[in-house]
């Protein structure tokens, strides 16, 4: 869209949300910037009427009516009741979790979007503290894939990439029409059709290399009714290696339920005065495995093995060290 048509655009919203009135189509020509350089009536209808398709099309609620019995022709205008944004009302926690997620994604495109959803809600009189120091930094890491693979999904449209296989340094092209995007175990995926293979497929974005190119038009892509994604990857999905190790972890009644998914509990114990469950992990990677715990605070304490429980808490010394250091600055 070009500047000047956005400009128009935005002039013509202004100019229908400032009246309680129908204005018609003259009128609006005479009191929007931009309308009156259509070099004849004609001109002007046509470039009317597109602007009207647009604003319809961006979900803005334009009205046509007359201002009484007696008008021969009708007005436009846009109610506020319909076009601004309803009340907002989220509890302290609710608001917290929007500002933490809006620090939690390190990309450039999502971060984009999280700032411009901040925007919003305070917009909306919503008091939302992105700036609120937390006990570990959260950072999810989303593959240069994530932005195009997503766009395509919503877009429904087919795309072609390059994808380097499992265990090979081999590259192969890839057509595929998408369905979704999820997340599992740390990984994201995309899921859709393969049109080179003729069946459902799932790949791993890390493994998508080179640039992801949308092919044919909008809308030819539709995802099939009763399509579970995360039960495709789950099983289609990489397999993964064996656990290595076993560990037990306490984790505090009502938290930290990613923790509880994915073990099982064994037995419930007090901890420091409060109640929580002891919970039984296969851990693949203890490594990252640390990070991951250490990530819940006081939510989690690991019992067994030793050498875990060591590593988890040398991360929580780390973080309040800083935190002292800090504050002394």
């Amino acid at each position: 869209m070009s500047t000047a048509r956005a400009e128009r655009l935005v002039n013509l919203v202004l100019a229908l949300l400032s009246t309680r009135q129908y204005l018609t189509a003259e009128r609006i020509r005479g009191i929007v910037p931009g309308y009156a350089d259509a070099s004849s009536d004609d001109a002007f209808f046509r470039m009317f009427e597109r602007d009207k398709t647009e604003l319809r099309e961006l979900g803005i609620p334009l009205e046509t009516g007359r201002n009484s019995a007696f008008d021969a022709i009708e007005g436009y205008r846009i109610a506020r009741r319909d076009y601004e944004l309803g009340e907002i009302d989220l509890a302290p926690d609710e608001a917290a979790a929007v500002g933490l997620a809006v620090r939690l994604w390190d990309s450039p495109e999502l971060t984009g979007q999280a700032q411009g959803a901040l925007v919003k809600l305070r917009a909306a009189g919503v008091e939302v503290d992105d700036s609120a120091p937390t006990v570990v930094e959260p950072r999810v890491r989303a593959e240069s894939a994530f932005g195009p693979l997503l766009a395509a999904v919503q877009n429904g449209q087919v795309v072609r990439f390059e994808y380097r296989r499992s265990g090979s340094a081999d590259r192969v092209m890839r057509t595929l029409e998408p369905w979704g995007v999820v997340s599992w175990r740390a990984r994201w995926y995309v899921v859709g059709h393969d049109r080179d293979r003729g069946a459902t497929r799932c790949f791993r974005l890390s493994r998508v290399t080179g640039q992801v190119k949308a092919v044919g038009r909008p809308g030819a892509v539709q995802r099939p009714e009763g399509v579970n994604l995360l039960k495709l990857v789950s099983v289609t999905g990489d397999a993964e290696p064996a656990p290595v190790t076993n560990a037990l972890v306490w984790v505090a009644d009502g938290r930290a339920a990613g923790v509880r998914r994915r073990g099982r509990v064994v037995r419930r114990e007090i901890v420091g005065g409060e109640a929580g469950d002891v919970v039984e992990i296969g851990l693949y990677f203890p490594e990252s495995a640390a990070d991951w715990l250490t990530a819940h605070g006081p939510d989690v304490l690991v019992l067994e093995p030793d050498v875990l429980a060591k590593t988890v808490q040398d991360r929580h010394e780390a973080v309040v060290h800083r935190a002292v250091q800090g504050s002394v600055r």
